[in-house]
C-alpha cells in the first residue's frame, strides 16, 4: 500500500507513516500492529490497516480479505509471548457511540489471564424478547443482505 491510502490528520495514519513513534510488533505491506499506549493488560496490541478506513462500516469485501486475515497470527504471537496469557479479547469499536476514539479502523488484542481484574460488561435483555420480537429483528437484518 502507498501513502496515498492514508490521510494527513489521522493519528494512526501518522503512526503508519512513521511520523509518530510506536512499539511495532508486526508490520507488512497490509497492516501494522503495535502496542496500545493504554496497555489495558500487558501485551495489549492494536492492529491497523495501512489504508485509511474509519471502521468496519467502510470495509469492502477485498478490504476484509486483505486486512483481517492477520488476526489469528497476531493473536497467537501475543499469546506465545507470555505464559500467563490463557485468553484474549479481540475487539473493535465501530463509531463513537461504541467507544471508538481514533477514527481509523483498528482491532484491539487484549491478553487475559485468571485474576487479571478486567471486567467487560454486557447486559442480558432476553426477558424483553419473545419469539415474535426475535423474529422481527432477525428479519430486518436478513433483509439487508
Amino acid at each position: 500500500m502507498t501513502n496515498s491510502n492514508l490521510v494527513d490528520d489521522c493519528l494512526f495514519c501518522k503512526i503508519i507513516r512513521g511520523e509518530i513513534p510506536s512499539y511495532t510488533v508486526f508490520e507488512n505491506d497490509d497492516v501494522k500492529a503495535f502496542l496500545d499506549i493504554s496497555q489495558v493488560n500487558e501485551g495489549h496490541v492494536l492492529m491497523v490497516p495501512k489504508k485509511h478506513l474509519v471502521n468496519f462500516f467502510d470495509y469492502e469485501e477485498a478490504d476484509a480479505e486483505r486486512f483481517l486475515k492477520y488476526i489469528p497470527e497476531i493473536a497467537r504471537a501475543i499469546k506465545k509471548s507470555n505464559d500467563k496469557i490463557t485468553g484474549m479479547n479481540i475487539t473493535s469499536n465501530n463509531g463513537e457511540v461504541a467507544g471508538q476514539v481514533v477514527m481509523h479502523s483498528h482491532i484491539h488484542f487484549i491478553p487475559r489471564w485468571e485474576g487479571d481484574g478486567i471486567k467487560f460488561f454486557t447486559r442480558n435483555n432476553a426477558d424483553q424478547y419473545d419469539e415474535k420480537k426475535y423474529q422481527a429483528v432477525c428479519d430486518r437484518i436478513k433483509a439487508q443482505f
